[in-house]
């Protein structure tokens, strides 16, 4: 049945969500330490995938580590076997049409108020299973599981709203243009990564808002954290089959995925090398699909500060100290490569950074003192200490830190090293840990090391410029046009927020279709033009046809 649209509705004004800090003694930090205390205690928790709302027990099981403590698991989860993904494709496939043509303003109304679910109800949930499972502390799960989700639902309709508006501003007289924003042809496949509950839920969410269905597959490492968000959408309206959640192994269900002829889109936040791969697998199978499928991802970086000899030396080294350190580095944005200018590193900075790197403290992130927790797990335990181990090799000086223990949890800590070589391991590699490789420049340098910061790695996805003379900030914003799809001016090159700071980045970084932004819903949609004329035709013939 067709459901009358009997107004032009006007979306509420949105904001983005307020963040509580958890200072000692406030309720906020009462009511997150209780939910962390009571799911301890309730854990492991059981895990299905989910197929056109019901939950299927495959019984191939898989466990989602605890990186605090990896001799207990936070859920147990089902994979999705061959059988459960082609129902989940067809059962998303079956929703479509009914999904699609639900009135926007409903389809709005529903991520609007999974938005204060998100913001209210689960709240503290979420942020303790993002705790728990992947590792943050608690303002890190804040500013992720709790804020960005809910500022992401909420600004998604917002840009939608401004996407539909977008309309042909000419009329020839006696007819009427205007344009529909389609649904792709097909079904989108979200594949989240482990570190943003938010991601998450942006994945699979953005597409669904303008109209598609999703098959969803999380990461095995926020397996958990990303169940209570597909519960939050399914108790906010999204019907059964618009979304479908397949944990499962990467390789089968992926594969699976885009090898079906109704494949219309990938929507990806995770490895450079996998998205490589998966784009050489989906341009493979292009002779299979109905339409030519929209690619969409967010990868790797390797990501930089310049410290120029201008710069407010305090301010340069707490904001380097948490764009490398805030959550293990382990955020695509977090900084790697530090280029210092000799007199600023001389001139009280390196002092003043290893002062306060010694400062971090590390451990369980139940403990609310500690500024680090583990990393994810034993790939990036060994991985992050390995690269220490090349940097030392060639000759690079461990200022701070390079050690782990794993006798409980993955913990490893906060490592500054000191290179002569600006095209060193360190520098050119991406980590995904806390690593800051420091490179020292003469001060006169500093237009051949912004050349350098643009030429020495793959990656462009977020930087900095610390700099009080303006000409300074000029000058590196030009010659670093290219080497970022964020750049920020006295400020970390980590945290930016919907609807203040589209995300993403170019080169080896992505398809910079800036996620928190309305850039990426037209990437998940097909315009049509109409065209509708109100006065027929007297004569085929053109006025220079007559005699």
């Amino acid at each position: 049945m067709t459901t009358p649209q009997l107004a032009s509705f006007k979306v509420p004004v949105v904001d983005n969500e307020p963040m509580r800090n958890y200072a000692v003694g406030s309720p906020e930090r009462r009511n997150l330490e209780a939910t962390l205390r009571q799911m301890e205690q309730e854990l492991p928790f059981e895990v299905p995938c989910v197929v056109n709302g019901k939950e299927i027990k495959t019984g191939r099981l898989a466990k989602q580590v605890m990186p605090s403590d990896h001799a207990r698991h936070l859920c147990t989860y089902h994979e999705a076997d061959e059988a459960t993904v082609a129902d989940a494709i067809e059962g998303a496939l079956a929703a479509k049409g009914e999904w699609e043509a639900m009135p926007w303003n409903d389809r709005a109304a529903i991520f609007l108020r999974a938005a204060e679910l998100v913001g209210g109800k689960y709240r503290y949930k979420l942020m303790a299973a993002t705790m728990l499972g992947q590792g943050k502390n608690a303002w890190q799960a804040e500013i992720d599981a709790a804020a960005e989700l809910s500022d992401f639902f909420r600004f998604g309709v917002k840009y939608v709203e401004e996407l539909y508006a977008q309309q042909p501003p000419k009329n020839t007289p006696g007819s009427w243009n205007r344009v529909e924003y389609r649904a792709l042809e097909g079904f989108v496949l979200a594949v989240s990564p482990f570190n943003f509950t938010a991601i998450g839920g942006n994945l699979p969410g953005a597409p669904a808002l303008v109209g598609n269905v999703v098959v969803w597959k999380p990461s095995p490492a926020a397996t958990y954290s990303n169940y209570l968000v597909y519960q939050i959408l399914a108790e906010a309206g999204v019907p059964p089959g618009v979304i479908q959640f397949v944990p499962g192994p990467p390789p089968e269900v992926v594969a699976q995925a885009i090898g079906h002829p109704n494949f219309a889109a990938l929507h990806f936040t995770g490895s450079t090398f996998v998205f490589k791969k998966l784009w050489k697998d989906i341009a493979a199978n292009l002779d299979k699909y109905k339409t030519y499928p929209r690619i969409v991802g967010e990868t790797g970086g390797k990501n930089f500060h310049i410290i120029h000899k201008s710069a407010e030396i305090c301010n340069a080294v707490l904001q380097t100290v948490r764009g490398g350190f805030e959550y293990q580095g382990q955020k695509c944005s977090a900084l790697s490569r530090l280029y210092v200018s000799s007199s600023t590193w001389n001139g009280g900075f390196k002092d003043q950074f290893l002062t306060e790197t010694a400062k971090i403290k590390v451990g369980p992130v139940q403990d609310f003192t500690h500024f680090m927790g583990p990393v994810i797990g034993r790939p990036a335990y060994d991985r992050i200490l390995g690269y220490i181990e090349k940097a030392k090799a060639a000759g690079g000086e461990i200022l701070v830190g390079g050690s782990g223990d794993d006798s409980k949890g993955f913990f490893i800590q906060p490592t500054v090293i000191l290179t002569k070589d600006p095209r060193s391991v360190t520098m050119t590699e991406e980590i995904f840990g806390p690593v800051i490789t420091v490179y020292i420049y003469d001060d006169t340098d500093f237009e051949k090391t912004l050349e350098l910061i643009d030429n020495t790695s793959a990656y462009a996805l977020t930087g900095s410029i610390f700099a009080a003379d303006r000409k300074a900030l000029l000058t590196a914003t030009n010659k670093l046009r290219n080497a970022a799809g964020n750049v920020y001016y006295n400020e970390k090159c980590t945290g930016a927020v919907v609807g203040q700071q589209p995300f993403g980045g170019a080169r080896a970084s992505g398809t910079n279709d800036k996620a928190g932004s309305i850039n990426i819903f037209s990437r998940f949609v097909s315009a049509r033009s109409i065209k509708e004329n109100f006065v027929g035709l007297e004569d085929f013939r053109y006025p220079s046809n007559m005699i």
